[in-house]
């Protein structure tokens, strides 16, 4: 090969070196994005601009639960590192962190990205910013970031409103935005309504410099888009009356929920004792949270939606209605009071279905449902016994019991109602009848209810027999539908039938022999039922109401733990709470007085 040809041959081959070259060039500057979006990550800023979280407010348009400003103390390394370093311990001093803590901190922010900024301290309040602000400049590599910070300056409704923290892995990893630093409800109707509360976030795209110092706008703002700050919750509550039912559960252990029985509306959750929302948020979040956690009272347990009890003697009611439907009984049946099959107390003897009732007499309604389960028609005595107990089942279920009421409370329990299935796991098939579970006839055994349903099966005896799915949201949104106007549940028992237990329970709380007189509202008809549920500590007192009797507006459930017999504590508590709701103000300032004054334990409690 002559020189000549070798010639060709090495500038064929720089010339296709050059073609594949440019061919590259051009595929990755005009036909991919690639370099593109590495330049852009150069000198292109993307700010996220949060939404403003929904507000809570109550029936009435009073403010529950609010944003209010505050600020995240941000650190870039790579910034620190152009600039030859900062003094680490003079800025933990400025924004109150220990030397180990701003040490931690900034290992972490340097682990995480040299480039992008992360946050050393979270959520100071703007008080607290204001007072520091002006020295921020002198530490390289720091900036801060505006955000809202939850708020509930009453107190209130803890337990319901729930608790708006940091996200956690799994909440990053659900694939439903989330990233590191993000907020969002972890509990409670904050979580319940975390995707109407939450909003959508904004985006701004701006230029800066190699010191990733601002210099302008990107594309003049045509990439940028606006948040859409979230939809507010209007709740069924009633502010002042939750007030008042937290200031006289103060230093007692139990609950109480009140009911509009018309509507199925929530005006009132209250589990004692409580805690403040507003402690669970900011750098001592931890600190708190542990001390709450480790309070052997239990503050951060819902007592209302997560406590279960065995309903006791309320229940009696409800074995009377079905009975009645049932045609087994009538409203003067009466039935001898024999002490050797079951315990009872008092003087009565011979009861019809209103005395058993006024007296809480345990042989009368252990007959009763002997009657429902066991009515000795067939000979063999197990299989009766279990056809008996699927209808029982049925029907106290459509008084909401053993149910999730309509699913519209977070973490509601729903109880127990025993089942065939229950005493078969229990005792075996075939090997039960009603001798073996009899203790549920009085509402003590298997039987387990939440103060919430109690709550609700006193609006469904107000109401004669039907009741609205209990609901706690009013509205969503400035224009929002209505909750719960179109969940009418019937118990399927004529409303007739339920006289004979009302006229009962207005006698529990106004004729002599009633166990609830502290119940008595002056001017008003009350109508009641007492309940004492034993427990190793101490019985349970327990009450449930509603009033006035011919127009019920409230009915309500009571529990305060170890306090003795339901007339003895619950029943004040439920009338204090009718008076101020119904009434607007107390004047029973001597019976307000003493439950006040009443706190856990109550073994020297003034009687």
């Amino acid at each position: 090969m002559n020189l000549k040809e070798r010639q060709w041959i090495i500038g064929a081959i720089f010339l296709l070196i050059a073609f594949i070259f440019i061919g590259r060039l051009a595929q990755l500057q005009i036909f991919s994005s690639d370099l593109q979006d590495y330049a852009a990550r150069l000198t292109q800023e993307r700010e996220v601009l949060d939404p403003a979280r929904g507000l809570m407010f109550d029936r009435n348009g009073e403010l529950i639960l609010d944003n209010k400003a505050g600020y995240d103390i941000l650190f870039t390394p790579r910034l620190c590192q152009l600039a030859g370093g900062m003094d680490t311990l003079a800025l933990a001093k400025l924004i109150d962190l220990s030397p180990r803590e701003i040490h931690k901190a900034i290992r972490r922010a340097i682990t995480y990205a040299t480039y992008r900024p992360s946050s050393i301290r979270k959520q100071m309040p703007a008080s607290e910013y204001a007072a520091i602000a002006g020295e921020l400049w002198r530490f390289p590599g720091i900036q801060s970031r505006r955000r809202s910070i939850r708020t509930n300056e009453s107190g209130l409704a803890s337990h319901l409103l729930g608790e708006y923290r940091e996200v956690d892995r799994d909440d990053i990893e659900s694939n439903l935005g989330y990233r590191l630093g993000d907020y969002k409800g972890k509990s409670g109707l904050e979580l319940q309504w975390e995707s109407e509360l939450k909003g959508s976030r904004g985006v701004k795209f701006h230029l800066v410099d190699v010191r990733n110092d601002y210099r302008q706008s990107a594309q003049k703002g045509a990439l940028d888009s606006m948040p859409k700050p979230g939809e507010d919750l209007t709740l069924t509550l009633n502010m002042q009356l939750q007030a008042y039912g937290e200031k006289i559960m103060q230093g007692k252990r139990g609950s109480i929920v009140a009911i509009e029985p018309q509507s199925g509306e929530v005006l009132a959750v209250v589990s004692a004792p409580s805690y403040g929302t507003d402690l669970l948020t900011g750098r001592m979040r931890g600190t708190h949270y542990d001390s709450l956690l480790r309070d052997p009272n239990k503050p951060l347990f819902n007592r209302t939606m997560r406590a279960t009890y065995r309903p006791g003697s309320i229940f009696k009611m409800i074995q009377g209605l079905i009975a009645l439907d049932q045609g087994l009984i009538s409203s003067q049946t009466r039935i001898p009071c024999n002490r050797s099959v079951i315990g009872c107390h008092g003087g009565h003897t011979n009861d019809n279905l209103e005395d058993a009732i006024i007296h809480s007499c345990n042989p009368y309604f252990h007959e009763v449902m002997r009657r429902m389960i066991q009515p000795r028609t067939a000979s063999n005595i197990f299989a009766e016994a279990r056809d008996g107990l699927s209808s029982w089942t049925t029907a106290i279920q459509r008084f909401g019991l053993g149910t999730d009421l309509g699913g519209n409370f977070p973490g509601l329990r729903s109880g127990s109602v025993p089942d065939t299935t229950l005493y078969d796991k229990l005792y075996g098939r075939k090997r039960w009848a009603y001798s073996t579970i009899y203790s549920i006839s009085i509402g003590e055994g298997e039987l387990l209810t939440t103060p919430l349903h109690m709550a609700n099966l006193a609006a469904t005896l107000a109401n004669r027999g039907e009741f609205r799915t209990p609901h706690v949201i009013q509205s969503v949104g400035s224009n929002g539908k209505p909750v719960g106007t179109d969940s009418l549940i019937q118990t399927g028992i004529p409303p007739e039938l339920f006289e004979p237990i009302i006229n009962a329970m207005n006698a529990v709380t106004e004729s002599s022999e009633g166990t609830a007189p502290l119940a008595r509202v002056p001017g008003i008809k009350v109508c009641g039922k007492t309940g004492t549920v034993q427990d190793s500590k101490g019985n349970h007192s327990v009450f449930i109401a509603f009033a006035p009797a011919d127009n019920p507006k409230i009915a309500l459930s009571v529990y305060v733990e170890n306090a003795g017999a339901g007339g003895d504590w619950a029943a004040p508590i439920a009338s204090l709470m009718m008076e101020k709701y119904l009434m607007g103000d107390v004047q029973q300032t001597d019976k307000e007085l003493r439950v006040i004054r009443a706190t856990y334990p109550f073994a020297n409690a003034i009687k």
